[in-house]
């Protein structure tokens, strides 16, 4: 039997907030997404009352995780600043505690410290790299698990994070619907396809919700995907990203030093506009660029082979001239690369010997030559 709503709602109102009401009557809920035993919702609050909240946080998580039919709870404590009030002191790390001060600006907050300062490695896993994008719809996706498949096929221990939490793909081209188990540390344990350890809020929520985020919500989320996962031991963990340049590229920057990222766009102008806005905003949160990626570089028949320039074709290469970083390769508009995404049957791994793979790992290899030392020193 699967938990309803208001069986996690009659659980919470046993909980009394801070100032001695009950959680559900603290205006603090965000809606509660109950499906299939799998319990998400966020405490928000303001910023300054953050520590004071984490107690309540962690007793809402154990009370709903203790209801039949629950297997899976996410619980995020948000934390927005009031208009025209002081940032808050930096929150000290601990596990288990979802929670991000948004950043709002790349500037050091009040006291000199940056935002930067709270970055630290996770646990086992050698490099973390993004997969970025200005805008949505060129292929990112695709592009990022083919990427780490490629890495696998050149001897890399891999993990694959899917923290496009506004639209997750990952469930859908990886084939994977089942729900992630804890282990004894109550972290998630990530599901394994094809090799990789792969992670998604997908698993989390249904296909078909609404995926409505605040800022700090998105922020939370992606702090708990990164830190409450039970990794492993990676050489390698590929991020895709969400599209654009916002709550999300900074919480994972502000997160984890970044080993470098990878921009995905189209060969057509507008595509390449905000593919550049997406490299400058990783160049100034200091991540290394390791290459630009042209996704549906020319369409290639798949009866004549012959190629047409539909969208264009070389605008990434001459862009990645033009601001001096590496340009990985061109990936074709194939009915072969579709077919295989929809079907959850990734090309690298369902069809290792054909040409569409051999671009995938080539583009891998360039990521890993520029890796090797961090990778190495591991």
């Amino acid at each position: 039997m699967s938990v309803t709503q208001q069986q996690v709602l009659d659980s919470l109102a046993r909980i009394k907030s801070p100032r001695g009401v009950a959680l559900t009557n603290a205006n603090v809920l965000s809606p509660i997404s109950a499906s299939d035993g799998k319990v998400f919702f966020s405490i928000n609050v303001d910023a300054a009352e953050a520590r004071t909240w984490e107690p309540i946080r962690a007793e809402a998580e154990a009370a709903v995780r203790s209801l039949a039919g629950v297997t899976t709870v996410m619980v995020a404590l948000t934390a927005e600043r009031k208009p025209g009030s002081a940032p808050p002191p930096p929150p000290t790390p601990s596990r288990g505690t979802p929670g991000v001060q948004p950043v709002h600006a790349h500037k050091p907050p009040q006291g000199g410290q940056s935002p930067m300062a709270r970055q630290s490695e996770i646990p086992g896993v050698a490099a973390v790299i993004a997969v970025a994008s200005g805008k949505g719809g060129v292929g990112k996706s695709t592009t990022a698990l083919n990427l780490a498949l490629g890495l696998r096929d050149l001897g890399l221990k891999v993990g694959l994070l899917d923290a496009d939490i506004y639209g997750p793909s990952v469930p859908r081209l990886t084939g994977l619907r089942d729900k992630p188990e804890l282990d004894g540390e109550r972290k998630m344990i990530p599901l394994r396809r094809f090799g990789l350890a792969i992670m998604s809020i997908g698993f989390l929520v249904e296909e078909e919700t609404a995926m409505i985020w605040r800022g700090p919500m998105v922020m939370s989320a992606v702090t708990q995907m990164l830190r409450d996962v039970a990794w492993g031991k990676l050489d390698v963990l590929v991020v895709d990203m969400p599209p654009g340049t916002g709550d999300a590229q900074l919480t994972l920057a502000q997160n984890v030093p970044l080993k470098g990222a990878v921009i995905v766009s189209t060969p057509q102008d507008l595509s390449l506009i905000d593919a550049r806005r997406g490299l400058a905003m990783f160049r100034k949160v200091n991540v290394p660029v390791l290459g630009i990626v042209e996704n549906m570089s020319y369409f290639q028949c798949p009866h004549c082979g012959t190629k047409s320039d539909i969208f264009g074709h070389g605008g990434a290469r001459h862009e990645a001239e033009k601001l001096g970083v590496p340009f990985l390769g061109e990936i074709p508009l194939h009915m072969a690369i579709r077919a295989t995404s929809d079907a959850g049957n990734p090309v690298v791994d369902s069809e290792p010997d054909g040409p569409h793979a051999a671009i995938y790992r080539a583009i891998a290899g360039q990521v890993r030559d520029q890796l090797k030392g961090v990778i190495a020193a591991a």
